[in-house]
């Protein structure tokens, strides 16, 4: 029950979805779905940043519990905002900041559901969000949820039950102190004891209808879970909230589908390590203080004599869905957080529940303890890839069934030590800070219809001291702007002309096949005073420019990724040591990068010489030797290539974005300080100094 619980849909990984779409556009991203070293997509909340500066930004999260209403709608309304909640406060929210957006859907005019709908908008808009102190000023609704069909003569229908899906946002003043599921197992270089409280905001109750559970076994249920006390939910933001503001948080996760099962398994993927979880203060069926049961008599042998009650119990603790939130306490802090618990009046219903494992094979574990036995244990691989098995297969069907095994294989692998910064430079450093106060030299951020990373990237090149000029294709057409007002060129990514006539290949023959302009980039490129950089849609369309391009006749064309499937994704790679006037001084240094491309496999079968183009950037595995394997290779080039650059370095092209990681608060995971200025950033800082 406990691999088919992790492998139902709703609780499995749904990486199949989150890496074809692009998640770092705009280069306002702070927090995706992806967290840790091991990007594991089990992040509570979506944070953005205000702007390109500052560290203001907003939060959003989902909440919705439809199953439960085809027993209790209101109860799934208010279940549906808790989870929003529950799941925004991994961010550091104020509740009265909080606005919610509510998707209201029912199949209005079938029997019963017209009074359901009403019980349920009472419930949510009248009772739990005035309690809250919140409110809903925005949402829509679908009011004809039934299907009907005729099936050999006999009128068949389905009707759905009533659904709220709750969007919750809230501004933030500060993005940094977001939580993630990560279970941190080092501090400052050395092995860290620290222990998991749950907080249950079911005040013990353990209804199971309509859980994970009850549906792969087949058995609903007639009870399902309620918020029966806001108050409750309000001093968890509190108590959450004070105890993120004393340094005493590590790690977050609000139990939902799957119940505490999967909150403790997915904290576990996403920390690469084993976890013993102790169920000892859940299975009890008194408080101690109500009544006196667990203290006279024989109920002292209790758990020996009622064993299967025991086991009852013991699943209910584990896959009971009633809202609740786990934390990671560092275990010298444990008593101080309790007593902050305390002090919010949620220490009846906050329990010490186990802690991780760092050593043994334990470590690579996930152990259910209960009376001082372990009565469950499996590999946190095999937990790992169950969780996986979904995506696996859907990606099998869907994507190069190679790619998709390849991916699934490396799940979990216990000798993946996940991506990791290691820099042969300090990113502190600003090379440019001499050279800034001479100058600002003019640089053409170049655009054409489709391109989306321009905002960015003139921001990017701004930090690095230069004026950026938005300079679209249509305005060297008309004769509005001319490359020779730029020392500096960048071609910007995006999806040029859709990337109909293949990525890049449109935007190159707009300037190939115009004599005008062909000729004016011509100059600009012969120009010894210039420099030009492409990235994704640039990269592959000064490739597509390479015949025009000095010294870049060996440059490959890039062409559909080997997974043949759009690639978003955070990838480890490793500077090369060349020429490039972009990577002076980062050789060797191993860093993450943003990925986000359909056609980035450098493909030499069609264009270019592997033997003699001059490489710049490659993809890494964990161990820092490159790869061609997928999916830390994300698109199959040979020897890892994702960047070229030419002899006199003043031209690089390369598939991933440094643009929309120039900070570290940008990146989904890091391990530098998420104040500072990330490694890329020297890129364009080392830009500037070449100019003098």
């Amino acid at each position: 029950m406990a691999f088919d619980v992790l492998r139902h849909p709703t609780v499995a990984s749904k990486r199949f979805l989150i890496t074809i779409g692009d998640r770092t556009v705009g280069g306002l991203n702070s927090r995706d779905q992806m967290v840790g070293p091991w990007q594991v997509p089990v992040a509570d909340v979506a944070v953005t940043l205000a702007d390109f500066k500052g560290f203001a930004g907003e939060a959003m999260a989902m909440g919705e519990r439809t199953p439960l209403a085809s027993v209790n709608a209101p109860a799934s309304g208010r279940m549906a905002v808790g989870e929003a909640i529950t799941n925004l406060l991994a961010a550091p929210i104020e509740l009265p900041r909080v606005k919610l957006s509510a998707n209201w859907m029912a199949a209005c005019g079938e029997a019963g559901e017209d009074a359901a709908l009403y019980e349920t908008v009472k419930a949510v808009g009248m009772e739990l969000c005035p309690a809250l102190g919140i409110s809903i000023p925005v949402g829509k609704d679908s009011l004809s949820m039934r299907t009907r069909w005729n099936e050999a003569g006999t009128t068949k229908q389905v009707t759905a039950p009533v659904s709220l899906i709750v969007t919750s946002f809230a501004s933030i003043a500060d993005v940094r102190p977001t939580l993630t599921p990560q279970l941190v197992t080092q501090e400052n270089g050395q092995p860290l004891d620290t222990t998991l409280i749950l907080v249950d905001l079911g005040e013990g109750k353990k209804r199971m209808g309509g859980s994970m559970l009850a549906q792969v076994i087949g058995q609903f249920g007639n009870e399902v879970p309620d918020v029966d006390n806001p108050a409750m939910l309000k001093a968890t933001v509190a108590a959450i909230n004070e105890l993120r503001a004393a340094g005493k948080l590590l790690a977050y996760h609000d139990r939902g589908d799957g119940g505490l099962w999967a909150t403790v398994c997915e904290m576990a993927f996403a920390g690469h390590t084993g976890v013993a979880l102790n169920v000892d203060m859940l299975v009890a069926e008194s408080t101690g203080v109500d009544d006196s049961r667990t203290d006279t008599g024989d109920a002292k042998n209790w758990a020996g004599q009622v064993g299967e009650r025991r086991n009852e119990l013991t699943l209910k603790a584990l896959f009971n869905e009633e809202l609740g939130v786990v934390i990671q306490v560092r275990t010298a802090d444990r008593d101080a957080v309790l007593q902050t618990l305390r002090a919010h009046g949620l220490s009846t219903h906050s329990h010490v529940i186990g802690k991780p494992v760092l050593k043994g094979t334990a470590a690579q574990e996930v152990a259910v303890w209960r009376d001082a036995k372990e009565v469950f244990k499996a590999p946190l691989q095999q937990l790992h890839q169950t969780w996986d098995d979904v995506s696996w297969r859907i990606a099998q069907l869907r994507d190069n069934p190679a790619c998709a095994d390849s991916e699934h294989a490396a799940i979990g692998q216990p000798a993946n030590t996940g991506l990791h910064v290691a820099l042969t430079f300090d990113p502190l450093e600003d090379v440019a800070a001499p050279f800034i106060a001479k100058s600002r030299p003019k640089v053409a951020i170049l655009r054409e219809q489709g391109v989306n990373s321009h905002v960015e990237m003139a921001y990017a090149m701004s930090l690095g001291g230069f004026d950026t000029f938005d300079v679209h294709m249509s305005d060297l057409q008309a004769g509005r702007a001319d490359l020779s007002q730029f020392q500096g060129l960048v071609a910007c990514g995006g999806f040029s002309y859709g990337d109909t006539l293949g990525a890049g290949e449109g935007w190159a023959r707009s300037i190939m096949f115009n004599p005008k302009l062909a000729e004016q980039f011509a100059a600009f490129f012969g120009r010894n005073d210039t420099f030009t950089l492409g990235v994704c849609n640039g990269c592959q369309m000064l490739a597509a420019l390479s015949p025009i391009i000095p010294g870049a006749q060996d440059w490959p064309k890039f062409t559909h990724n080997q997974s043949t499937r759009f690639e978003a994704r955070l990838a480890q790679v490793e500077v090369l040591e060349s020429p490039s006037i972009f990577f002076a001084g980062m050789a060797g240094s191993r860093m993450p990068i943003a990925v986000s491309h359909g056609e980035g496999y450098a493909n030499f079968h069609v264009r270019g010489d592997q033997a003699k183009v001059i490489q710049a950037v490659r993809y890494v595995d964990h161990s820092g030797a490159p790869t061609e394997v997928y999916p830390f290779n994300p698109n199959g080039s040979p020897a890892g290539l994702t960047g070229v650059t030419t002899a006199d370095g003043r031209f690089t092209a390369m598939m991933p974005h440094p643009e929309r990681v120039f900070r570290n608060v940008q990146m989904s995971w890091t391990s530098g300080n998420p104040s500072d200025a990330s490694p890329w950033l020297r890129m364009f800082r080392n830009a500037r100094k070449w100019v003098g």
